[in-house]
């Protein structure tokens, strides 16, 4: 019967228990297969987030007149959304840096980087500065 288990290896203690435990389920087994991920994913907080900011972008683009048309299909008048922002500007520069889709493949320290590369993008391209991160300490209006 097969039996998966998670193990959380984070420090040198954990890393040698692991070892260990390697070597008891191939003495006991003589046969075991592993899966891992590396780095941290991001936390719900860091979800709640980028979803705040995607939607304060939103608006500070549609007040500055660069409705979707203006910045991506110049066909149609498409006023920005918090899901739009996030499907037509973060995930594009996200899986152009990071190589990952989904915003919950991203680790804790990448968003940061998507943020900082896009809020670079958008002040050279439109001349938009883009909201800070959200913040717990600060209250987004």
């Amino acid at each position: 019967m097969s039996k998966e288990r998670t193990k959380l290896v984070n420090s040198e203690i954990a890393c040698e228990e692991m070892v260990a435990e390697v070597r008891r389920l191939y003495r006991q087994h003589h046969y075991v297969e592993f899966h891992w991920s590396e780095g941290r994913q991001r936390t719900l907080t860091q979800n709640r987030a980028l979803h705040l900011w995607c939607r304060l972008l939103a608006e500070q683009l549609n007040d500055a007149g660069f409705d979707m048309k203006r910045v991506i299909k110049p066909e149609v008048d498409i006023p920005w959304t918090g899901p739009s922002v996030k499907e037509y500007l973060w995930r594009p520069v996200q899986e152009a840096l990071l190589q990952k889709q989904s915003t919950a493949d991203a680790d804790r320290t990448e968003y940061t980087e998507v943020h900082e590369v896009l809020c670079r993008h958008l002040g050279q391209k439109l001349g938009i500065r883009a909201p800070e991160w959200p913040r717990r300490d600060r209250e987004a209006a």
